[in-house]
């Protein structure tokens, strides 16, 4: 029975060697999938908030500086680590005369910083979240 015992001796320190960095980068994969789960999240609420914005709006210029800047409000708000923003809107609903069902639509991109989950020499690429949202226009209030 010693002599099984002294079989066993050094797989501690081996199993350690393995299980440790295995362990560590789960983890790390947990932490960036939470990380793009908010941003995703962040930026979802960015473009409905910045989709309102626009709607409310009464010309299609208005419309446009709305969105940029709820959008961007939104996400500073919700601490989403955004390297690089971009919000696009569809403005032609205000084309459509008053009275007739028009929309307004927002799209909300934000390229994700994630460089700092890697601890690789590279890094990570920036992982881009993106979402469209489209709000109504009033049928009957006033456009210019």
């Amino acid at each position: 029975m010693n002599r099984h015992l002294a079989d066993d001796r050094g797989s501690i320190p081996v199993e350690t060697v393995i299980l440790v960095p295995a362990i560590a980068m789960f983890l790390l994969v947990l932490i960036l999938a939470g990380r793009i789960a908010l941003a995703r999240t962040a930026v979802e609420s960015a473009a409905a908030d910045a989709a309102r914005s626009a709607s409310i709006a009464r010309t299609p210029s208005e419309a446009r500086s709305a969105a940029a800047r709820t959008a961007a409000s939104s996400l500073v708000n919700q601490q989403v680590p955004c390297r690089r923003t971009s919000v696009a809107v569809d403005t032609s609903g205000f084309n459509i005369p008053v009275g007739a069902p028009a929309s307004v639509s927002v799209t909300v991109a934000c390229d994700v910083d994630v460089s700092g989950l890697a601890g690789l020499p590279g890094g990570l690429p920036n992982y881009r979240a993106e979402y469209s949202m489209t709000s109504p226009l009033d049928t009957f209030r006033g456009r210019r």
